[in-house]
């Protein structure tokens, strides 16, 4: 990917270093993490358990974070820069209807970080949290998907904020709300279902700001493409399931299969129209 000559965003907090604890937390605390853990790697959202944490009392450390090596530092710019290119699309295209982008905030973190929807550790990997409008990423997690989701690559690396950014989108475009107030509604398997689809429209809006990005930068190099589409593959439902218990439950997915976040992602990415995202309409995932 092409990115050394991006624009940095000015919307980055970093927490990194910043030690929290989770001591305090109702009910014991411990138990809402290991559940935000199972709820990881059992393909549910966790910041559905995130959110039925919210009267935790962490503690910080104040003391000086440790200094960051050059690798990690790049890997801050890098993102930095993905993030300033989905500022500049999202803007133009709520420009096109009128609308203003407000943009969110990117908050680095090691280890663990304390949100508006409640605490979370490193294993539960980047999230979007409505309550305040920031996306959560401990850089971490990219060896994570390297490795274990078999997807290295910075594209694969700009596809995970792209993903969380499309959640910001869908907050001020009010499809969260909604969303949500259906799923309150309905039953646990109706409710992952809706799910699904909030999560592929995503992979949708994640493809609408690679087409726009790379028409209006060129910051697509070969394999770039690939590079995504394994990680939303490597993310799926059903690789996920089949990796933690070795079965899949397809009434259990909260995200979609690997086939079916390719198919969303490629679909953005092909059209750079966020009207191709309607997945609530779609007679087909």
């Amino acid at each position: 990917m092409r990115w050394e000559n991006g624009r940095r965003s000015d919307n980055i907090e970093d927490r990194r270093g910043m030690r929290v604890s989770g001591r305090g937390l109702a009910g014991g605390g411990i138990g809402a993490i290991v559940l935000a853990l199972v709820a990881m790697y059992f393909g549910v959202d966790p910041s559905v358990v995130l959110n039925q944490a919210g009267s935790l009392a962490p503690t910080q450390d104040t003391r000086p974070p440790a200094a960051s090596s050059p690798e990690e530092e790049k890997l801050k710019d890098f993102v930095s820069v993905v993030l300033a290119d989905t500022e500049d699309v999202w803007s133009a295209l709520f420009k096109e209807t009128g609308k203003p982008y407000p943009p969110p905030t990117l908050v680095l973190y090691s280890g663990a970080v304390q949100s508006a929807c409640g605490f979370a550790e490193a294993a539960m990997g980047p999230f979007y949290c409505p309550g305040d409008h920031k996306l959560y990423l401990d850089m971490s997690f990219f060896n994570d998907l390297a490795k274990r989701h078999d997807a290295p690559g910075d594209f694969a690396q700009a596809y995970v904020v792209a993903h969380e950014v499309g959640h910001h989108v869908q907050t001020l475009l009010g499809i969260s709300d909604k969303v949500n107030a259906a799923r309150s509604r309905a039953g646990e398997a109706a409710g992952n279902a809706l799910q699904v689809r909030m999560e592929l429209q995503a992979d949708c809006f994640a493809g609408v700001w690679a087409y726009h990005a790379n028409q209006a930068r060129q910051v697509l190099e070969p394999g770039d493409t690939e590079e995504a589409l394994a990680a939303a593959a490597g993310v799926g439902d059903d690789r996920l399931q089949q990796q933690a218990r070795g079965y899949v439950v397809p009434e259990s997915f909260t995200h979609g299969s690997s086939e079916q976040r390719m198919r969303w992602f490629s679909r953005g990415m092909q059209h750079g129209d966020p009207g191709q995202c309607d997945t609530f309409k779609a007679a087909r995932l």
